[in-house]
């Protein structure tokens, strides 16, 4: 204890220089954590929100912006695809399960998404409050939505046209909400969940056509695009290339495209990692001087330690403790600076409610951080406390005099 508190008063005997050290440090600390952070919200939501998804079937065109508008909801889809040709995929023997989904009106931003129960119950999603629609034009709502919103059972609206705010509303079909649904940390949480009729309901209305045209519509009616779930591993191999091949449309592979995803980010990510690295390597030649300096100019009071009976390893031990210090405050104040930079990401950027979560996280990963404190600490350490171990006591006494 009396080593820790001696360098702990040692450290701060130059206040400025260890302001220098931890500052230093805890900008690449903080670099660091911010990468593993957005690293960890990213593979978080991508695990969660695509579990259970096999395939997305929907118009050709992209088959990542298929996967981030269909399942992740954060662009906008190709397309539609006939319903049609939707169904006729239940009847293929590889597929276990279709879900449509139908796209097309927000409210403020939050997506009105048209589909069925089995979109709830594949993400395991419980109600709050209400219940399930049983009518078109019957809403259940995500927990982002209802508290971001005030909306509450019995309220009605009227969506806008397109999938982001400002659209033309459609004042004279009013939704009714008769859900909440639990939080749940998904994406689910910031949707507005209604019936597929519903959305051919709104778009059929609005043109006010007679009964033929409007017989003409719902046979031609589409959805945005469907997730798939297979009978077995193996439909991976041919159903994608029988989707592309002998339909209109396209299948589109999550795990493929996340991969495809992550890597493409991995490159953007090794390049503030570096940054990051230079940093650390920054600050650890800082501590190095620090201690060195140190060293040298304590070298009187290092003579009296060793004249009142203080071994050499108990010198080493006393630098050593001191660079731990300042380790323990950078990483410390590093990890406050990583977790408040994705804090300010999700808010700036909006993504606190899609990929960056609202509160605090550790990972297991963060653990990394505060090693890599004590590792570059220690590292620059060495050379210092090797210089202090086999000083000479009579040498030291020659310098004080």
């Amino acid at each position: 204890m009396n080593t820790l508190s001696y360098a702990w008063r040692y450290v701060w005997a130059r206040p400025m220089a260890a302001f220098l050290n931890v500052l230093l440090l805890s900008l690449g600390l903080g670099s660091m954590t911010f990468l593993l952070l957005v690293s960890h919200h990213v593979e978080r939501a991508f695990d969660r929100d695509l579990a259970g998804i096999d395939a997305v079937v929907g118009a050709k065109g992209s088959p990542m912006q298929l996967i981030l508008s269909g399942v992740l909801h954060l662009d906008v889809p190709p397309g539609n695809v006939p319903l049609a040709a939707v169904n006729a995929l239940k009847k293929n023997p590889l597929v276990a399960q279709v879900i449509p989904i139908s796209l097309g009106d927000n409210l403020q931003g939050y997506r009105i998404v048209g589909t069925s129960p089995d979109y709830l119950t594949h993400y395991q999603a419980t109600l709050a409050q209400g219940r399930v629609w049983d009518a078109p034009m019957q809403v259940v709502l995500g927990a982002t939505v209802a508290r971001t919103l005030g909306l509450q059972l019995g309220q009605q609206f009227a969506g806008s046209h397109g999938l982001g705010a400002g659209g033309h509303a459609h004042g004279d079909q009013a939704y009714a909400v008769v859900g909440v649904l639990a939080p749940q940390g998904g994406v689910v949480d910031r949707l507005i969940i209604t019936d597929s009729a519903s959305v051919w309901k709104v778009h059929e209305d609005a043109h006010g056509l007679e009964e033929d045209d409007r017989q003409t519509l719902e046979d031609e009616r589409e959805v945005t695009m469907a997730l798939v779930r297979y009978t077995s591993p193996l439909a991976a191999v041919t159903f994608p290339r029988w989707v592309n091949t002998t339909t209109e449309m396209q299948a589109a592979a999550p795990a493929l495209e996340v991969t495809r995803l992550l890597h493409m980010l991995g490159l953007g990510t090794d390049v503030l990692r570096a940054f990051a690295g230079l940093l650390l390597f920054t600050a650890g030649l800082s501590v190095f001087i620090a201690l060195w300096n140190a060293v040298r100019e304590r070298r009187g009071d290092l003579a009296l330690l060793r004249m009142l009976g203080a071994p050499a390893s108990r010198i080493a031990a006393l630098l050593m403790a001191e660079a731990l210090w300042l380790a323990l405050l950078s990483a410390l104040c590093g990890l406050a600076l990583g977790q408040a930079f994705v804090l300010a990401l999700g808010w700036v950027l909006g993504l606190q409610s899609q990929l960056m979560a609202t509160g605090l996280l550790w990972p297991s990963t963060l653990w990394v951080v505060p090693v890599l404190a004590a590792l570059v600490a220690l590292g620059a350490a060495v050379l210092p406390v090797w210089q202090a171990y086999r000083s000479d006591v009579l040498q030291l006494l020659q310098t004080r005099e």
